[in-house]
Protein backbone atom coordinates (compact mmCIF):
# COMPACT_ATOMS: atom_id res chain seq x y z
CA UNK A 1 0.00 0.00 0.00
CA UNK A 2 1.09 3.56 -0.76
CA UNK A 3 -0.18 6.52 1.26
CA UNK A 4 -0.56 9.81 -0.57
CA UNK A 5 -2.76 12.91 -0.23
CA UNK A 6 -5.35 11.51 -2.70
CA UNK A 7 -5.69 8.19 -0.83
CA UNK A 8 -9.18 7.66 0.57
CA UNK A 9 -9.70 7.47 4.29
CA UNK A 10 -12.48 4.85 4.47
CA UNK A 11 -10.56 1.93 2.90
CA UNK A 12 -7.61 2.71 5.12
CA UNK A 13 -9.71 2.48 8.30
CA UNK A 14 -11.37 -0.69 7.00
CA UNK A 15 -7.96 -2.30 6.44
CA UNK A 16 -6.54 -1.05 9.75
CA UNK A 17 -9.42 -0.53 12.27
CA UNK A 18 -7.01 0.51 15.04
CA UNK A 19 -6.39 3.75 13.10
CA UNK A 20 -9.83 4.99 14.14
CA UNK A 21 -8.76 5.30 17.78
CA UNK A 22 -5.36 6.61 16.73
CA UNK A 23 -6.90 9.40 14.64
CA UNK A 24 -9.23 10.34 17.50
CA UNK A 25 -6.18 10.93 19.66
CA UNK A 26 -4.33 12.76 16.90
CA UNK A 27 -6.80 15.63 16.68
CA UNK A 28 -10.09 16.37 18.50
CA UNK A 29 -11.72 16.94 15.09
CA UNK A 30 -11.16 13.29 14.15
CA UNK A 31 -13.36 12.10 17.00
CA UNK A 32 -16.31 12.63 14.68
CA UNK A 33 -15.08 9.62 12.70
CA UNK A 34 -16.23 7.36 15.54
CA UNK A 35 -19.77 8.08 14.38
CA UNK A 36 -20.53 5.19 11.96
CA UNK A 37 -23.08 7.27 10.01
CA UNK A 38 -20.51 9.97 9.37
CA UNK A 39 -17.97 7.38 8.25
CA UNK A 40 -20.45 5.88 5.78
CA UNK A 41 -21.33 9.29 4.34
CA UNK A 42 -18.73 12.06 4.49
CA UNK A 43 -15.87 9.76 5.52
CA UNK A 44 -16.50 7.33 2.71
CA UNK A 45 -15.36 9.77 0.02
CA UNK A 46 -12.86 11.81 2.05
CA UNK A 47 -9.24 11.80 0.98
CA UNK A 48 -6.34 12.01 3.39
CA UNK A 49 -5.72 15.56 2.18
CA UNK A 50 -9.30 16.48 3.13
CA UNK A 51 -8.96 14.62 6.43
CA UNK A 52 -5.79 16.56 7.21
CA UNK A 53 -7.61 19.85 6.67
CA UNK A 54 -10.46 18.63 8.89
CA UNK A 55 -7.95 17.82 11.64
CA UNK A 56 -6.04 21.08 11.10
CA UNK A 57 -2.84 19.16 10.36
CA UNK A 58 -0.34 19.40 7.50
CA UNK A 59 -1.08 16.53 5.15
CA UNK A 60 2.52 15.30 5.14
CA UNK A 61 2.39 15.08 8.92
CA UNK A 62 -0.80 13.02 8.75
CA UNK A 63 0.69 10.66 6.17
CA UNK A 64 3.85 10.13 8.22
CA UNK A 65 1.83 9.63 11.42
CA UNK A 66 -0.43 7.00 9.83
CA UNK A 67 2.53 5.17 8.29
CA UNK A 68 4.37 5.12 11.63
CA UNK A 69 1.31 3.80 13.52
CA UNK A 70 0.68 1.02 10.99
CA UNK A 71 4.33 -0.01 11.21
CA UNK A 72 4.21 0.08 15.02
CA UNK A 73 1.12 -2.12 15.28
CA UNK A 74 1.54 -4.50 12.35
CA UNK A 75 5.20 -4.33 11.42
CA UNK A 76 4.25 -3.47 7.83
CA UNK A 77 6.33 -0.90 6.00
CA UNK A 78 4.00 1.58 4.30
CA UNK A 79 5.42 3.82 1.60
CA UNK A 80 4.50 7.49 1.72
CA UNK A 81 4.35 9.80 -1.26
CA UNK A 82 4.09 13.57 -1.09
CA UNK A 83 5.92 13.74 2.25
CA UNK A 84 9.45 14.01 3.55
CA UNK A 85 10.04 10.84 5.61
CA UNK A 86 11.77 11.24 8.93
CA UNK A 87 11.53 15.03 8.99
CA UNK A 88 8.24 15.23 10.82
CA UNK A 89 6.70 17.61 8.31
CA UNK A 90 7.73 21.01 7.08
CA UNK A 91 5.32 22.87 9.32
CA UNK A 92 6.93 21.39 12.41
CA UNK A 93 10.38 22.47 11.42
CA UNK A 94 9.05 25.90 12.37
CA UNK A 95 9.42 26.48 16.10
CA UNK A 96 6.20 28.48 16.43
CA UNK A 97 4.20 25.73 14.70
CA UNK A 98 5.78 23.05 16.89
CA UNK A 99 4.88 25.03 19.97
CA UNK A 100 1.24 25.27 18.87
CA UNK A 101 1.17 21.49 18.51
CA UNK A 102 2.55 21.07 22.04
CA UNK A 103 0.11 23.58 23.45
CA UNK A 104 -2.78 21.81 21.75
CA UNK A 105 -1.76 18.53 23.36
CA UNK A 106 -1.60 20.12 26.83
CA UNK A 107 -4.93 21.91 26.32
CA UNK A 108 -6.54 18.57 25.49
CA UNK A 109 -4.91 17.05 28.56
CA UNK A 110 -6.41 19.77 30.76
CA UNK A 111 -9.80 19.10 29.18
CA UNK A 112 -9.56 15.53 30.39
CA UNK A 113 -7.86 13.85 27.44
CA UNK A 114 -6.34 10.40 27.86
CA UNK A 115 -2.59 10.81 28.59
CA UNK A 116 -1.72 7.61 26.72
CA UNK A 117 -3.54 8.73 23.58
CA UNK A 118 -1.99 12.20 23.80
CA UNK A 119 1.42 10.64 24.25
CA UNK A 120 0.96 8.69 21.00
CA UNK A 121 -0.24 11.84 19.31
CA UNK A 122 2.92 13.65 20.41
CA UNK A 123 5.08 10.79 19.21
CA UNK A 124 3.42 10.87 15.80
CA UNK A 125 3.62 14.62 15.34
CA UNK A 126 6.77 15.84 17.07
CA UNK A 127 9.83 13.66 17.47
CA UNK A 128 12.39 15.89 19.17
CA UNK A 129 10.93 18.15 21.85
CA UNK A 130 13.40 20.22 23.88
CA UNK A 131 13.05 21.19 27.53
CA UNK A 132 13.24 24.85 26.54
CA UNK A 133 10.23 24.40 24.25
CA UNK A 134 8.17 22.81 27.03
CA UNK A 135 9.04 25.65 29.42
CA UNK A 136 8.19 28.26 26.81
CA UNK A 137 4.95 26.48 25.99
CA UNK A 138 3.82 26.42 29.64
CA UNK A 139 4.72 30.10 29.95
CA UNK A 140 2.48 30.97 26.97
CA UNK A 141 -0.39 28.81 28.24
CA UNK A 142 -0.34 30.65 31.59
CA UNK A 143 -0.19 33.99 29.78
CA UNK A 144 -3.23 32.91 27.75
CA UNK A 145 -5.23 32.28 30.91
CA UNK A 146 -4.54 28.70 31.97
CA UNK A 147 -4.32 28.96 35.81
CA UNK A 148 -0.92 28.28 37.35
CA UNK A 149 -2.61 25.91 39.80
CA UNK A 150 -3.89 23.83 36.87
CA UNK A 151 -0.44 23.70 35.27
CA UNK A 152 1.04 22.66 38.61
CA UNK A 153 -1.63 19.99 39.17
CA UNK A 154 -0.86 18.29 35.87
CA UNK A 155 2.85 19.10 35.71
CA UNK A 156 3.82 15.47 36.39
CA UNK A 157 1.52 14.33 33.60
CA UNK A 158 3.17 16.83 31.25
CA UNK A 159 6.55 15.30 31.98
CA UNK A 160 5.21 11.75 31.47
CA UNK A 161 3.69 12.70 28.13
CA UNK A 162 6.93 14.29 26.97
CA UNK A 163 9.30 11.78 28.58
CA UNK A 164 9.92 9.75 25.41
CA UNK A 165 10.53 12.87 23.33
CA UNK A 166 12.83 14.21 26.03
CA UNK A 167 14.67 10.94 26.47
CA UNK A 168 17.10 11.81 23.71
CA UNK A 169 17.86 15.23 25.17
CA UNK A 170 20.88 15.25 27.41
CA UNK A 171 21.35 17.29 30.54
CA UNK A 172 23.29 20.41 29.52
CA UNK A 173 27.01 19.80 29.89
CA UNK A 174 28.85 22.35 31.96
CA UNK A 175 32.33 22.80 33.34
CA UNK A 176 32.82 21.81 37.00
CA UNK A 177 32.15 24.90 39.08
CA UNK A 178 29.49 26.22 36.70
CA UNK A 179 26.19 26.55 38.61
CA UNK A 180 24.40 24.07 36.32
CA UNK A 181 27.15 21.50 36.80
CA UNK A 182 26.92 21.95 40.56
CA UNK A 183 23.14 21.62 40.62
CA UNK A 184 23.33 18.53 38.42
CA UNK A 185 25.86 17.00 40.81
CA UNK A 186 23.51 17.81 43.67
CA UNK A 187 20.80 15.93 41.79
CA UNK A 188 23.08 12.91 41.45
CA UNK A 189 23.68 13.00 45.21
CA UNK A 190 19.94 13.42 45.83
CA UNK A 191 19.13 10.45 43.58
CA UNK A 192 21.59 8.33 45.55
CA UNK A 193 20.04 9.46 48.83
CA UNK A 194 16.55 8.67 47.54
CA UNK A 195 17.76 5.15 46.72
CA UNK A 196 19.16 4.80 50.26
CA UNK A 197 15.87 5.86 51.82
CA UNK A 198 13.93 3.46 49.59
CA UNK A 199 16.28 0.64 50.62
CA UNK A 200 15.74 1.50 54.29
CA UNK A 201 11.96 1.55 53.80
CA UNK A 202 12.07 -1.87 52.17
CA UNK A 203 13.61 -3.23 55.38
CA UNK A 204 10.93 -1.85 57.68
CA UNK A 205 9.80 -4.89 59.71
CA UNK A 206 6.20 -6.11 60.12
CA UNK A 207 4.10 -4.73 62.96
CA UNK A 208 5.05 -7.47 65.38
CA UNK A 209 8.75 -6.48 65.42
CA UNK A 210 8.44 -3.23 67.37
CA UNK A 211 12.06 -3.21 68.54
CA UNK A 212 13.33 -3.60 64.99
CA UNK A 213 11.09 -0.75 63.89
CA UNK A 214 12.59 1.55 66.53
CA UNK A 215 16.06 0.77 65.24
CA UNK A 216 14.97 1.40 61.66
CA UNK A 217 13.40 4.70 62.72
CA UNK A 218 16.80 5.95 63.87
CA UNK A 219 18.38 5.11 60.53
CA UNK A 220 15.51 6.78 58.65
CA UNK A 221 15.76 9.86 60.84
CA UNK A 222 19.42 10.34 59.88
CA UNK A 223 18.60 9.87 56.19
CA UNK A 224 15.68 12.32 56.32
CA UNK A 225 17.93 14.92 58.00
CA UNK A 226 20.30 14.56 55.05
CA UNK A 227 17.39 14.70 52.59
CA UNK A 228 16.34 18.04 54.07
CA UNK A 229 19.47 19.62 52.58
CA UNK A 230 17.46 19.81 49.36
CA UNK A 231 16.29 23.14 50.80
CA UNK A 232 19.60 24.73 49.70
CA UNK A 233 19.07 23.36 46.20
CA UNK A 234 15.55 24.82 46.09
CA UNK A 235 16.69 28.18 47.46
CA UNK A 236 19.30 28.49 44.71
CA UNK A 237 16.60 27.95 42.11
CA UNK A 238 14.16 30.36 43.76
CA UNK A 239 16.68 33.12 44.46
CA UNK A 240 19.07 32.66 41.54
CA UNK A 241 17.63 31.00 38.44
CA UNK A 242 14.01 32.11 38.73
CA UNK A 243 14.67 35.90 39.01
CA UNK A 244 17.00 35.85 36.00
CA UNK A 245 14.58 33.82 33.89
CA UNK A 246 11.84 36.18 34.97
CA UNK A 247 13.91 39.15 33.81
CA UNK A 248 13.94 37.49 30.36
CA UNK A 249 10.15 37.20 30.38
CA UNK A 250 9.93 33.58 31.58
CA UNK A 251 8.02 33.38 34.86
CA UNK A 252 5.30 30.74 34.40
CA UNK A 253 7.39 27.55 34.73
CA UNK A 254 9.28 29.04 37.67
CA UNK A 255 6.09 29.83 39.57
CA UNK A 256 4.78 26.33 38.96
CA UNK A 257 8.04 24.77 40.15
CA UNK A 258 8.17 27.01 43.24
CA UNK A 259 4.67 25.87 44.19
CA UNK A 260 5.86 22.26 43.93
CA UNK A 261 8.86 23.14 46.14
CA UNK A 262 6.41 24.28 48.81
CA UNK A 263 4.46 21.03 48.50
CA UNK A 264 7.66 19.05 49.01
CA UNK A 265 8.61 21.19 52.01
CA UNK A 266 5.21 20.54 53.60
CA UNK A 267 5.43 16.82 52.88
CA UNK A 268 8.93 16.60 54.32
CA UNK A 269 7.57 18.21 57.47
CA UNK A 270 4.76 15.64 57.57
CA UNK A 271 7.32 12.86 57.12
CA UNK A 272 9.35 14.09 60.09
CA UNK A 273 6.22 14.29 62.23
CA UNK A 274 5.17 10.78 61.22
CA UNK A 275 8.63 9.42 62.00
CA UNK A 276 8.73 11.13 65.39
CA UNK A 277 5.27 9.80 66.27
CA UNK A 278 6.36 6.25 65.51
CA UNK A 279 3.38 5.69 63.20
CA UNK A 280 4.84 3.19 60.74
CA UNK A 281 2.06 3.25 58.13
CA UNK A 282 1.92 7.04 58.10
CA UNK A 283 5.72 7.16 57.79
CA UNK A 284 5.71 4.81 54.80
CA UNK A 285 2.97 6.79 53.04
CA UNK A 286 4.67 10.13 53.67
CA UNK A 287 8.10 8.84 52.64
CA UNK A 288 6.88 7.33 49.38
CA UNK A 289 5.08 10.57 48.52
CA UNK A 290 8.14 12.74 49.17
CA UNK A 291 10.56 10.42 47.39
CA UNK A 292 8.30 10.33 44.34
CA UNK A 293 8.04 14.13 44.29
CA UNK A 294 11.81 14.57 44.59
CA UNK A 295 12.49 12.06 41.81
CA UNK A 296 10.00 13.85 39.56
CA UNK A 297 11.63 17.18 40.39
CA UNK A 298 15.03 15.88 39.27
CA UNK A 299 13.47 14.97 35.91
CA UNK A 300 11.75 18.36 35.58
CA UNK A 301 14.97 20.20 36.31
CA UNK A 302 17.25 18.24 34.04
CA UNK A 303 14.84 17.87 31.13
CA UNK A 304 13.11 21.26 31.27
CA UNK A 305 14.53 23.87 33.66
CA UNK A 306 18.26 23.39 33.04
CA UNK A 307 18.05 23.30 29.20
CA UNK A 308 15.71 26.31 29.27
CA UNK A 309 18.12 28.20 31.56
CA UNK A 310 21.15 27.36 29.44
CA UNK A 311 19.35 28.53 26.31
CA UNK A 312 18.05 31.73 27.93
CA UNK A 313 20.84 33.03 30.22
CA UNK A 314 24.21 34.41 29.17
CA UNK A 315 27.62 34.38 30.86
CA UNK A 316 26.91 37.57 32.78
CA UNK A 317 23.78 35.96 34.21
CA UNK A 318 25.69 32.84 35.24
CA UNK A 319 28.26 35.06 36.95
CA UNK A 320 25.44 36.51 39.07
CA UNK A 321 24.14 33.03 39.84
CA UNK A 322 27.60 31.95 40.95
CA UNK A 323 27.97 34.87 43.31
CA UNK A 324 24.58 34.26 44.91
CA UNK A 325 24.90 30.48 45.26
CA UNK A 326 28.05 30.91 47.33
CA UNK A 327 25.96 32.85 49.86
CA UNK A 328 23.29 30.11 50.02
CA UNK A 329 25.64 27.13 50.13
CA UNK A 330 25.58 23.67 48.59
CA UNK A 331 23.68 20.46 49.21
CA UNK A 332 25.82 17.33 49.61
CA UNK A 333 28.56 18.38 47.15
CA UNK A 334 31.56 20.69 46.87
CA UNK A 335 31.62 22.52 43.53
CA UNK A 336 34.61 22.27 41.21
CA UNK A 337 36.81 25.26 40.43
CA UNK A 338 37.45 24.84 36.70
CA UNK A 339 34.75 27.32 35.64
CA UNK A 340 35.49 30.96 36.38
CA UNK A 341 32.69 33.48 35.83
CA UNK A 342 33.12 36.51 33.64
CA UNK A 343 33.14 39.67 35.72
CA UNK A 344 30.08 41.82 35.17
CA UNK A 345 31.35 44.64 33.00
CA UNK A 346 34.87 43.14 33.08
CA UNK A 347 37.09 40.86 31.05
CA UNK A 348 36.71 37.14 30.62
CA UNK A 349 38.44 35.20 33.34
CA UNK A 350 38.05 37.88 35.99
CA UNK A 351 36.15 36.61 38.99
CA UNK A 352 33.09 38.47 40.21
CA UNK A 353 33.62 40.24 43.52
CA UNK A 354 31.12 42.14 45.63
CA UNK A 355 31.34 45.87 45.35
CA UNK A 356 32.88 47.49 48.43
CA UNK A 357 32.17 51.08 49.35
CA UNK A 358 35.30 53.17 49.77
CA UNK A 359 35.82 54.71 53.18
CA UNK A 360 36.59 57.99 51.43
CA UNK A 361 33.00 58.25 50.14
CA UNK A 362 31.14 61.52 50.83
CA UNK A 363 28.95 61.76 53.91
CA UNK A 364 25.21 61.15 53.87
CA UNK A 365 23.54 64.00 55.74
CA UNK A 366 20.83 62.29 57.77
CA UNK A 367 18.15 63.86 60.00
CA UNK A 368 20.23 63.34 63.12
CA UNK A 369 23.82 63.10 61.93
CA UNK A 370 26.10 62.21 59.03
CA UNK A 371 27.50 58.85 57.97
CA UNK A 372 29.52 57.48 55.08
CA UNK A 373 27.82 54.91 52.81
CA UNK A 374 30.23 52.33 54.22
CA UNK A 375 29.07 52.96 57.78
CA UNK A 376 25.40 52.95 56.77
CA UNK A 377 25.95 49.57 55.18
CA UNK A 378 27.82 48.21 58.21
CA UNK A 379 25.15 49.46 60.62
CA UNK A 380 22.35 47.84 58.64
CA UNK A 381 24.31 44.57 58.46
CA UNK A 382 24.92 44.68 62.22
CA UNK A 383 21.32 45.27 63.28
CA UNK A 384 19.79 42.26 65.08
CA UNK A 385 17.00 42.24 62.50
CA UNK A 386 16.80 41.49 58.77
CA UNK A 387 15.61 44.44 56.71
CA UNK A 388 14.25 44.49 53.15
CA UNK A 389 12.85 47.47 51.24
CA UNK A 390 10.36 47.45 48.36
CA UNK A 391 9.72 50.76 46.58
CA UNK A 392 6.39 52.29 45.54
CA UNK A 393 6.37 50.25 42.32
CA UNK A 394 6.63 47.00 44.33
CA UNK A 395 10.24 46.51 43.18
CA UNK A 396 12.81 45.11 45.62
CA UNK A 397 15.53 47.74 46.06
CA UNK A 398 17.47 46.59 49.12
CA UNK A 399 18.00 43.88 51.71
CA UNK A 400 20.45 43.87 54.59
CA UNK A 401 23.14 41.22 54.16
CA UNK A 402 23.21 40.22 57.84
CA UNK A 403 25.42 37.27 58.78
CA UNK A 404 22.63 34.97 59.91
CA UNK A 405 19.61 35.95 57.84
CA UNK A 406 16.43 34.11 58.75
CA UNK A 407 15.11 34.01 55.19
CA UNK A 408 17.53 33.61 52.32
CA UNK A 409 18.14 36.56 49.99
CA UNK A 410 20.67 36.88 47.17
CA UNK A 411 21.62 39.80 44.87
CA UNK A 412 19.41 38.36 42.11
CA UNK A 413 16.36 39.56 44.04
CA UNK A 414 17.27 43.25 43.55
CA UNK A 415 15.11 44.77 40.83
CA UNK A 416 12.56 41.94 41.05
CA UNK A 417 8.86 42.55 41.64
CA UNK A 418 8.07 41.55 45.21
CA UNK A 419 5.07 39.52 44.02
CA UNK A 420 7.48 37.17 42.27
CA UNK A 421 9.47 36.68 45.47
CA UNK A 422 6.60 34.82 47.11
CA UNK A 423 4.92 31.52 46.25
CA UNK A 424 1.52 31.79 44.59
CA UNK A 425 -0.38 30.72 47.73
CA UNK A 426 0.77 33.84 49.67
CA UNK A 427 0.48 36.31 46.77
CA UNK A 428 -3.02 37.48 47.67
CA UNK A 429 -1.98 38.42 51.23
CA UNK A 430 1.10 40.31 49.97
CA UNK A 431 -1.00 42.32 47.53
CA UNK A 432 -3.64 43.12 50.16
CA UNK A 433 -0.99 44.51 52.52
CA UNK A 434 0.60 46.66 49.82
CA UNK A 435 -2.78 47.93 48.60
CA UNK A 436 -3.74 48.93 52.16
CA UNK A 437 -0.41 50.77 52.59
CA UNK A 438 -0.77 52.60 49.27
CA UNK A 439 -4.36 53.60 50.03
CA UNK A 440 -3.30 54.97 53.44
CA UNK A 441 -5.62 52.55 55.26
CA UNK A 442 -2.84 50.84 57.21
CA UNK A 443 0.72 51.67 58.25
CA UNK A 444 1.84 48.32 59.61
CA UNK A 445 1.18 44.60 59.56
CA UNK A 446 2.74 41.92 61.72
CA UNK A 447 2.94 38.15 61.82
CA UNK A 448 4.81 35.52 63.78
CA UNK A 449 5.70 31.96 62.90
CA UNK A 450 7.69 29.05 64.28
CA UNK A 451 10.25 27.63 61.87
CA UNK A 452 13.45 25.65 62.28
CA UNK A 453 13.20 25.82 66.07
CA UNK A 454 12.94 29.62 65.99
CA UNK A 455 10.10 31.96 66.88
CA UNK A 456 10.18 34.59 64.13
CA UNK A 457 8.49 37.99 64.29
CA UNK A 458 7.77 39.56 60.87
CA UNK A 459 6.62 43.16 60.50
CA UNK A 460 5.80 45.31 57.47
CA UNK A 461 5.83 49.12 57.67
CA UNK A 462 4.59 51.66 55.15
CA UNK A 463 7.39 54.15 54.41
CA UNK A 464 6.01 57.67 53.85
CA UNK A 465 7.74 61.00 53.20
CA UNK A 466 7.12 64.30 55.00
CA UNK A 467 4.10 64.95 52.78
CA UNK A 468 2.61 61.57 53.65
CA UNK A 469 3.19 60.07 50.22
CA UNK A 470 3.77 56.33 50.10
CA UNK A 471 7.39 55.60 49.12
CA UNK A 472 7.58 51.88 49.75
CA UNK A 473 7.35 49.02 52.22
CA UNK A 474 9.93 48.05 54.83
CA UNK A 475 10.03 44.43 55.97
CA UNK A 476 11.67 43.74 59.34
CA UNK A 477 12.23 40.14 60.43
CA UNK A 478 13.61 39.11 63.82
CA UNK A 479 14.34 35.88 65.65
CA UNK A 480 12.75 36.56 69.04
CA UNK A 481 13.19 33.08 70.48
CA UNK A 482 15.67 34.25 73.13
CA UNK A 483 13.82 37.49 73.80
CA UNK A 484 10.65 35.58 74.68
CA UNK A 485 12.54 33.67 77.41
CA UNK A 486 13.78 36.79 79.23
CA UNK A 487 12.49 37.33 82.77
CA UNK A 488 13.25 39.71 85.58
CA UNK A 489 15.98 42.20 84.69
CA UNK A 490 19.67 42.42 83.79
CA UNK A 491 21.25 45.84 84.29
CA UNK A 492 24.20 47.31 82.42
CA UNK A 493 26.39 46.93 85.48
CA UNK A 494 25.72 43.19 85.45
CA UNK A 495 27.46 42.77 82.10
CA UNK A 496 30.61 40.68 82.07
Amino acid sequence: MILKPTSQLAPLIQAYPFLLEFLAGLSPSFRKLKNPILRRTVGKAATLDQAARMGDLPVDQLLEALSAEIRRVTGESIKVEGSRPGKGGEAFGDRAARKEVLKGIIRDLHRGGDPDILKRRLSALVHDVSGAEIGSMEQELIAEGLPEAEVKKLCDVHVRIFEDALEGSKTPAAVPGHPLHTMTEENRALAGLIAEVRAALSQVPPDRAASDWNGQRQRLSVLIDSLAQVEKHFLKKENQLFPLLEARGISGPSKVMWAIHDDIRAHLKDLRAALESGDKDRTLRAANLVLGELSDMIAKEEKVLFPMSLETLDERDWARVKRGEEEIGYAWVTPGKEWRPVAIGGREGETVKPTETETTSPLFNLDTGSLTPELVNLILKTLPVDVSFVDDTDTVRYYSATRDRIFTRTPAVIGRKVQNCHPSKSLDAVNRILEAFKAGKRDAAEFWIETGGKFVHIRYFAVRDAAGRYRGCLEVTQDVTHIRTLKGQKRLLDWE
